[in-house]
């Protein structure tokens, strides 16, 4: 890991290309040139899907937003446990489920999701994480808790989540891939391009511990994605598991994705949400 004095210079230091040349040597020591994605069917928790589009094929189906009871969350599983086939299941916010408990622990809560169909959590926010000891309580019950995000980055030393994320590590193992950039973004005081291609390579330098940087497709686009690649990140999230085949192949998901990984450099491999190599 890099001392206090090298991190506390380069949060100072607005020469993003010395930055980004320092993340991305430790990118290719990890990973050499091998860029992971996966393609994420998403089910929103108040929105059951009755069937599949023609053409969907992902690595990793995934519930979003808050459920409004176990119940609600329960039967939102088991929903899309019967579409999902043998493609890793995960869902909500590893914070969120704590309202749902009722009468019950963490530990029942988690594991009555997991009996319903669940394989995993899908979102563990750094920053809206009070106990640790939930990761383990998930993990107890089944539910693998692998990912590590940001929901909403505070003002001033945005490496103090990098930091908080790489302790986490140390303290309960087991986490594959660390989201830096925040899920949320204030309307009053939004992050550019720098700020966001800056916290990428910070992140990877701290976070020297966990496996994978990843950066959202979806959220944040295929054009920072791509620049992210270059600068530290190794792993991207969310690229589209339906292609709705109005661009033709050339312009299809898979095919986009694969283009950009290999225009930085790069070699594509698609994975799952257990990180198995799926190409």
């Amino acid at each position: 890991m890099i001392s206090e004095v090298e991190l506390q210079e380069l949060l100072e230091s607005k020469n993003l290309i010395a930055i980004g040349m320092k993340a991305d040597e430790v990118r290719r020591r990890l990973h050499g040139a091998s860029t992971t994605f996966i393609r994420v069917f998403e089910i929103h928790v108040a929105a059951p899907v009755a069937t599949l589009s023609p053409g969907t094929s992902a690595g990793e189906f995934r519930i979003v937003g808050k459920p409004a009871s176990l119940d609600a969350a329960l039967d939102a599983v088991r929903r899309a446990k019967a579409l999902k086939g043998t493609v890793p299941l995960t869902g909500f916010s590893l914070p969120d489920l704590a309202p749902l408990q009722g009468g019950l622990s963490l530990a029942d809560t988690c594991r009555q999701l997991r009996e319903a169909g669940l394989d995993g959590i899908a979102d563990t926010p750094v920053d809206g994480l009070d106990d640790q000891g939930s990761i383990l309580t998930a993990r107890d019950a089944g539910l693998f808790v692998t990912r590590l995000t940001v929901h909403a980055a505070p003002d001033g030393d945005r490496g103090e989540l990098a930091a908080r994320a790489r302790a986490l590590q140390v303290s309960v193992g087991g986490l594959r891939s660390f989201a830096p950039l925040p899920r949320m973004v204030s309307v009053a005081s939004p992050t550019t391009g720098y700020d966001d291609v800056k916290q990428v390579a910070l992140a990877r330098l701290i976070v020297d511990n966990i496996e994978s940087i990843q950066v959202d497709w979806q959220l944040y686009g295929p054009k920072l994605a791509q620049f992210a690649l270059t600068v530290g990140a190794d792993d991207i999230d969310s690229v589209a598991a339906v292609d709705p085949g109005t661009l033709g192949t050339r312009r299809s998901p898979i095919e986009e994705i694969r283009g950009n990984i290999r225009s930085a450099g790069l070699e594509p491999v698609e994975r799952t949400a257990q990180f198995e190599a799926l190409r």
